[in-house]
């Protein structure tokens, strides 16, 4: 069983960013083509990809972004 890692909300915050830039880098999307498919502006997830902001980001925006990566919600909350 794995044991449980606390980790503060701008950490968590910025491992999701992380996360969102390595799936969209891996299915080869820039940052527009992504914010097109999602319905936000490039800006947006820009803030949210970046490691040292502490965008807040919704469930609903979350949801899209794996949609139209094409990946599971938990693959942008994996902190391992």
């Amino acid at each position: 069983m794995a044991t449980y890692e606390k980790m503060s909300n701008r950490e968590k915050y910025r491992r999701v960013g992380l996360n969102i830039s390595l799936q969209r880098k891996l299915k080869h999307l820039s940052q527009i083509e992504l914010a097109e498919k999602v319905g936000i502006s490039r800006t947006h997830i820009s803030n949210i990809e970046a490691p040292n902001m502490n965008t807040n980001i919704s469930l609903e925006v979350i949801f899209n972004i794996a949609d139209a990566l094409e990946i599971p919600v938990s693959a942008i909350f994996n902190f391992e």
